[in-house]
């Protein structure tokens, strides 16, 4: 009986943890909400653009960014921002304002235009410097690993040094953080 009382407690205390440590998600923002905390706090912008309707968004909600490990790096290093494509609220940026444009039975939004640059793909990521100038718009879904690969890239700013295909020779997960092998730029 004892055993089992061992067992049935060490289980307990196993998954209790577990679920500790899977409880990172990715902090949503507003765009206003970025806007203001890059005010005070110098961070890069990462835009997940996106509208209700695509498949291919759901799934990357589903797997790529429900991975806490992507959480704890998207959360440390950058303002996250969900961007509907097709939100009808006016959005500012340098002193421009973005509103909705209506097209046939739906329309877009003039800010996802511009970020995107007119290629309008869903899903699609925006990377902005701490100055909240665009670094670079990717189009299309992303696993969990090349998404990882993605985010530390801008992330540690070695897009500023290291051209993408080199980068993607030199990348290693550890287990407990992301980074490129040091001393091998």
């Amino acid at each position: 009986m004892k055993k089992f009382f061992y067992l049935l407690t060490f289980l307990l205390i196993s998954l209790q943890s577990s679920q500790l440590f899977a409880q990172n998600k990715i902090k949503w923002l507003s765009w206003e909400e970025a806007l203001e905390k890059s005010k005070k706090d110098k961070k890069k912008i990462f835009i997940d653009v996106y509208t209700d309707w695509c498949g291919w968004c759901k799934k990357m909600d589903k797997t790529t960014f429900s991975e806490d490990h992507i959480a704890r790096y998207v959360n440390a290093n950058y303002y996250a921002v969900k961007f509907d494509a097709e939100m009808k609220i006016p959005v500012t940026l340098k002193g421009k304002t973005y509103n909705f444009v209506k097209s046939g039975t739906s329309g877009y939004h003039e800010f996802a235009a511009h970020i995107l640059q007119g290629k309008m793909s869903y899903p699609s990521m925006v990377f902005m410097d701490e100055d909240v100038s665009m670094i670079q718009a990717i189009p299309g879904y992303q696993d969990s690993p090349t998404f990882e690969m993605i985010i530390t890239y801008f992330g540690s700013n070695s897009h500023k040094s290291i051209p993408w295909n080199k980068y993607m020779n030199l990348f290693v997960r550890d287990q407990y953080f992301i980074s490129p092998m040091p001393g091998k730029n």
